[in-house]
């Protein structure tokens, strides 16, 4: 693959709907609106789409043309990385343009994560799910049977031997769990917004699976998100700042498809994605103004923190204390409020509030804001990084 890809696209259009629990509309309605709100952001049609990659598991790239009105499909492809996905999808997106396989590229991610993984009594019937393919085959034959069916009880795998192997507090879980509940008190969309988190909220919240409480856990919503992808070229002549996407890259663990028979539990994707992602922007962590971290569990941002070089093993507690993370302090974190208190669209609503920052048009603005970094997490520890930066 050549570097010339780096720096040489942008993102120029994003969508999003409201992040609700229950939604009164299909999950595939919800996609398409996302899908044509990034298309018209963009200041393009659907006849200026030509590649396509799909929400994993949920619509086809054959149904979103056919919906959106896309006539010609040159490229499309699925990334299939769990929570991973949508950021690594920038990558990709970008190799496709610079190989001069597609002009235009809509990234799109939408789920019913609260009425049809989990139906509530008050969720609207669904008969379209997610097809998770070789990961649930993996959950349902391996860890089932053992008891293990929940997110939280895959995560605790490892969740709890870094908390024990480092000592790490509650401290710093809650300071994420505070940090992004209060960044989603300004977000119009935010589920939990209206919502405050309190220190005494959390310390009174119900342990799931050790070490992980209620409120270090991400919340359940029906959403959709979506973003277009072209050439900086072209992007400089759109309605919006065009947003570069400056490098990325992704990282697996080993063995990628379990947990139980890793030599290190607490080596992850990420850890391998992030070196590779500052060596192809060719700038350092501390050179980053706003960082938007996949928040599928408080512990999971922390050693995210570790992996990408801004604290040691286990010393990520110091990073996040006395507001550092927070709107005003050095390094501010989800701004949106992150999938623990914003909603839960498989990381690429924090693609979209990366966005909204370098354009200078977030709810929760970080002044100045020049280069986001957005960092995706699949559920057995598949790692991307995307570094964004502006065009100015």
């Amino acid at each position: 693959m050549s570097d010339g890809i780096w720096g040489t696209t942008a993102i120029v259009g994003i969508g999003e709907t409201d992040y609700v629990r229950g939604s009164d509309r299909h999950v595939c309605d919800l996609i398409l609106d996302a899908a044509m709100e990034a298309i018209t952001d963009a200041g393009l049609t659907p006849a200026d789409i030509n590649g396509i990659i799909p929400p994993p598991g949920y619509m086809s790239t054959e149904e979103i043309a056919a919906h959106l009105g896309v006539p010609d499909v040159a490229y499309h492809v699925s990334v299939l990385m769990g929570g991973a996905s949508p950021t690594a999808s920038l990558q990709t997106a970008s190799m496709a343009i610079a190989c001069g396989l597609a002009d235009n590229v809509l990234v799109c991610m939408g789920w019913n994560g609260y009425s049809a993984l989990s139906p509530k009594p008050d969720a609207r019937p669904t008969k379209r799910t997610m097809n998770l393919g070789p990961m649930g085959e993996t959950v349902r034959n391996h860890y089932a049977p053992y008891g293990l069916m929940s997110a939280a009880q895959h995560y605790s795998l490892y969740l709890r031997h870094y908390v024990e192997k480092y000592n790490v507090s509650e401290d710093a879980a809650a300071a994420v769990a505070m940090a992004c509940r209060k960044h989603a008190q300004l977000n119009s969309k935010a589920l939990m917004r209206g919502k405050p988190l309190t220190r005494e909220d959390y310390n009174a919240s119900p342990y799931i699976a050790e070490p992980l409480r209620k409120f270090d856990c991400c919340v359940e919503t029906d959403c959709a998100t979506a973003v277009v992808v072209t050439s900086l070229e072209r992007a400089r002549d759109l309605p919006h700042p065009a947003v570069v996407y400056l490098a990325g890259a992704e990282g697996h663990p080993e063995p990628a498809d379990e947990i139980a028979n890793r030599p290190n539990l607490l080596e992850l994707g990420i850890h391998r994605a992030a070196p590779r992602a500052f060596e192809r922007a060719g700038v350092q962590p501390r050179d980053i103004d706003v960082l938007e971290i996949y928040d599928c569990f408080t512990y999971v941002v922390l050693l995210q923190l570790e992996a990408l070089g801004y604290a040691e093993p286990g010393g990520a507690a110091e990073f996040v204390a006395n507001g550092n993370i927070e709107l005003g302090g050095k390094f501010p974190m989800n701004t949106h409020g992150g999938l623990l208190s914003q909603g839960h669209c498989w990381g690429l609503n924090h693609v979209v509030e990366a966005t909204r920052q370098i354009r200078g048009t977030s709810d929760a603005q970080v002044d100045g804001a020049e280069l986001a970094l957005v960092t995706g997490y699949g559920d057995l520890g598949d790692g991307s990084v995307a570094i964004l930066a502006s065009d100015r």
